[in-house]
């Protein structure tokens, strides 16, 4: 059996891999441009509140999250959001309660996962 010598370029770590992890970040990002403007206000509320929740021995970082803690959250952020849109004059049907409370869960559950794997900066861990 023989060996094969590699060049010493290729006995390193793949050298693009924080290119590829900048254009993942990039297109996360740009993909998050897109989301309807109601889905950029609840993501707005979501990251204000996860942001106190963000601390070294957080829930968020269990191996297992709690369920009922995230969906109570999710509770408290969508009577927030019926709280204000009634305040204003709009009247809020149970159905659309529901689809707010479904999309803010979809959401939380999207930011949590993202700051579990990314590092303080927003790059994300590989």
């Amino acid at each position: 059996m023989s060996r094969r010598i590699l060049p010493y370029y290729l006995t390193y770590p793949m050298p693009y891999s924080y290119q590829e992890e900048d254009n993942v970040t990039a297109d996360l990002e740009y993909m998050m441009q897109m989301y309807p403007q109601e889905a950029k206000d609840y993501q707005k509320r979501i990251m204000r509140m996860l942001d106190k929740m963000d601390y070294r021995g957080s829930f968020i970082y269990d191996d297992y999250p709690d369920k009922v803690t995230i969906y109570r959250m999710a509770d408290q952020i969508t009577t927030a959001i019926v709280r204000e849109a009634e305040s204003t004059g709009d009247i809020i049907s149970p159905e659309k309660k529901e689809w707010i409370h479904d999309l803010v869960l979809i959401l939380l559950f999207y930011e949590i996962y993202r700051r579990r794997h990314t590092d303080g900066y927003g790059f994300l861990k590989f």
